[in-house]
């Protein structure tokens, strides 16, 4: 069978969780593909809410193998930490698989993550400080330390005295800060190490003997096309590769076994942290949009900026990512206003552009081109027939779908999987 890619085409937050929910009982492999604990998604099942953070969205489901693949990186605390939760809320977690290949996050990196955003001031990324982005620097370097190094005590403190001499020289003499004690660090690891042996596996093997046994995979990413560190608003974005080719690289797969790379798309625009945006709105409309969409990051807490959809970020993220179909969520917040707004174009110094600049700088001064069209007003969320809801509201979707670039097969109109509707011949 072949694989599945689901990509956010946004700056994350798009409702990844929400999609993964309704194609988990066609699906017997999740797998992780990038990213660490410092993304999250939300998924309902049931009347039970899940914030996931490392762990792919199918731990949920007894029928399906939750995969952390080569391409992500993992805090060992923080894994064992939500699998605990997990645990207490009467899931079965023993069926997770990790990758032996995958980077670790080590004390250094979130020390690090935190003085460096600190020391950046104005300047900062926004970072989540939980060490994701200086253990992918690691990783690039060649001195991470790896899962697998957690099976060899002798190979990860000989790894670990050589790249602490370096950090704890950064720690100390660049930011003031104590240095850390690699025994320390040693010891609690063999006991992150013990607790997480029966998880860890070739994971690369594992799911290609899947597609050999003509078993569904679907690739899951944890950040949107956005904050892609190759092709997002660098530098505001993260440290891997959100995007439908890092899902290969990630899981160790190649171009000939996906069919289908569905973007999952919000009816506006969100992103946590800093960086440019041009269809931002403030004020009473912000309110509005934060509070009906509940805009708050699940692995941080902050409050999202909130803007109006952005066609010329969809039509990036459709080529970028190879989009075969839009899963398009969050259509019911939308139901707050009497008017609503599509940013159909860019224009700078006098010139439209309908597709991604070339210039970050032209990004970053950017003004929408706005097309308005009439909302609906009305609650949809119990809408389950997608010819039943409001005529404004499909045709909002029909030309979404003119300017994305790919067809909208589904749409949601609220968190849980009865609320999926999907478009006929699509």
């Amino acid at each position: 069978m072949p694989a599945i890619i689901l990509v956010g085409t946004q700056w994350g937050d798009e409702g990844k969780g929400k999609a993964t929910d309704l194609l988990a009982d066609d699906v017997d492999y999740v797998v992780r593909y990038q990213g660490g604990s410092n993304a999250g998604h939300t998924v309902i099942v049931d009347d039970l809410e899940l914030k996931l953070h490392l762990v792919p969205s199918g731990i949920a489901y007894p029928a399906v193998t939750p995969v952390i693949g080569d391409g992500v990186v993992v805090d060992p605390a923080a894994l064992l930490e939500e699998l605990d939760e997990l645990t207490a809320k009467g899931l079965d977690v023993s069926q997770l698989k990790i990758s032996g290949n995958a980077h670790l996050v080590m004390p250094y990196h979130r020390e690090l993550d935190k003085v460096t955003e600190r020391y950046l001031g104005k300047q900062k990324l926004g970072t989540t400080k939980r060490g994701i982005g200086p253990a992918y620097a690691d990783k690039a370097a060649r001195v991470g330390l790896r899962v697998q190094d957690l099976y060899d005590m002798k190979i990860f403190r000989q790894k670990l005295d050589v790249v602490l001499r370096e950090k704890n020289a950064t720690l100390s003499r660049v930011y003031n800060r104590m240095p850390m004690q690699a025994g320390d660090i040693e010891t609690e690891h063999a006991v992150y190490a013990e607790r997480l042996r029966p998880y860890i596996t070739d994971t690369v093997g594992l799911l290609h003997d899947a597609l050999e046994d003509d078993r569904t995979v679907m690739l899951e990413g944890a950040q949107g096309t956005l904050l892609d560190l190759d092709h997002g608003t660098y530098p505001f974005v993260t440290s891997s590769n959100p995007v439908a080719g890092g899902a290969l690289t990630g899981a160790g797969l190649g171009p000939k076994h996906v069919d289908r790379v569905i973007g999952v798309t919000k009816a506006y625009v969100t992103r946590v942290g800093s960086g440019p945006f041009p269809t931002e709105v403030s004020g009473e409309v912000a309110d509005r949009l934060t509070a009906a969409g509940h805009e708050f990051g699940t692995t941080t807490g902050r409050q999202r900026r909130v803007g109006w959809f952005d066609a010329v970020l969809i039509r990036y993220a459709a080529r970028v990512n190879g989009l075969t179909e839009h899963f398009l969520t969050k259509m019911d917040v939308l139901s707050e206003f009497d008017t609503l707004r599509v940013c159909r174009a860019y224009r700078y110094a006098g010139e439209e552009y309908e597709h991604f600049p070339p210039h970050q700088s032209i990004f970053h001064r950017a003004e929408p081109v706005y097309e308005e069209h009439p909302g609906w007003r009305t609650d949809i969320s119990d809408v389950r027939d997608y010819r039943s809801l409001p005529a404004e509201a499909q045709a909002f979707v029909d030309r979404i779908e003119e300017l994305s670039g790919a067809p909208i097969r589904y749409v949601s109109v609220g968190p849980s999987r009865a609320q999926t509707l999907e478009r006929d011949g699509r």
